[in-house]
């Protein structure tokens, strides 16, 4: 499949225009992301409707706590990544090329992934998320169209390292969105990720200029980006950029992959929850197994709207158009 977003050099190397690397390829090389190939001049989308994981999950699982709550999604994700975090949590699937892959991809089609999707009276859409979608944006966006033709739901799980204009192309069809913001100084993105920060920044904000549902995540690694101070600022300008409403879920990090740093602590998960607080209306605690932290409040009156065990979803005081029953006040737009 003959990929998107690139420009032809004269000497029959390409430069791949769909994320911020803007990798010059030459022929019969990949780039960054290991799936997309300089094939004679042309660029290639190697992973075209390979998917190597698909199943339904509760959408808080991407996690999408204020966009249909308690519902599923059909998720599906590929292989490779722009990004090479060390602390990856899906590297056997992100940090692969399709000929790497330790088993075989199963091929779908749009047409296949929308039928799947509607088979599922309880399922609100399609999630693209396991590995990066970016470097699927092909499939991805052929899909999503579709998806949004049958009435269903577009979510897209993201590192939000992507250009603004194929960006835009995705938010015609993509209704919400997760960004790990894994970060806030670009230090850390250049050594532990090999990316920048501010393509990220300007990501968010692009989103919430199209209208489109946001939240993220942000996974807490301690002494690398855990700093109380670095954290309330990344807090105050999501919300003096983004919003206050802005959903934040404040992810605990395990020893994966590359990085062997002990936990984050429970302490230090409640103590970056206070700060949160303290600027944005609504924070949830993930990879914790906590009662307290994924609990969703009216930010007008306090009460409880749902509650959450695991991913078992519970809704209390919330009517059919998402305002809270006590005070009456909309507090989820996507319910």
């Amino acid at each position: 499949m003959e990929a998107l977003f690139y420009s032809k050099l004269n000497n029959g190397n390409v430069v791949c225009n769909l994320c911020p690397h803007n990798c010059a390829i030459s022929i019969g090389k990949r780039g960054i992301c290991k799936v997309r190939k300089n094939e004679e001049g042309l660029l290639v989308s190697e992973n075209y409707g390979r998917i190597s994981s698909i199943g339904f999950d509760p959408i808080e699982k991407k996690p999408l706590y204020h966009f249909y709550p308690g519902k599923e999604i059909l998720s599906i994700g590929s292989v490779g990544c722009n990004l090479h975090c060390q602390f990856c949590q899906n590297y056997s699937i992100s940090q692969t090329s399709v000929d790497e892959f330790d088993r075989d991809c199963s091929l779908y089609s749009p047409e296949q992934i929308k039928n799947l999707a509607l088979s599922r009276n309880s399922n609100i859409g399609v999630a693209y998320t396991y590995n990066e979608p970016t470097v699927f944006f092909e499939f991805m966006l052929d899909t999503a169209k579709i998806i949004k033709s049958a009435g269903l739901k577009n979510v897209m799980v993201t590192n939000g390292f992507i250009n603004p204009e194929p960006l835009s192309e995705l938010h015609q069809y993509i209704d919400a969105y997760n960004v790990d913001l894994k970060a806030f100084n670009n230090d850390f993105f250049k050594k532990y990720t090999k990316s920048e920060l501010e393509p990220v920044k300007e990501t968010l904000k692009s989103i919430i200029k199209a209208g489109k549902h946001l939240e993220i995540t942000n996974l807490v690694i301690p002494t690398l980006n855990d700093s109380e101070a670095e954290f309330e600022n990344m807090c105050r300008w999501i919300a003096e950029t983004l919003g206050k409403e802005i959903v934040l879920h404040i992810s605990r990090y395990y020893p994966t992959y590359k990085m062997t740093i002990d936990q984050t602590s429970i302490d230090q998960m409640k103590l970056l929850f206070e700060i949160a607080k303290k600027y944005l209306d609504f924070v949830y605690l993930g990879n914790v197994l906590l009662d307290e932290g994924n609990n969703t409040f009216c930010n007008f009156c306090n009460e409880l709207l749902i509650s959450r065990s695991g991913y078992f979803t519970k809704i209390i005081s919330v009517d059919k158009s998402g305002n809270c029953s006590k005070c009456g006040n909309k507090v989820l737009k996507y319910f």
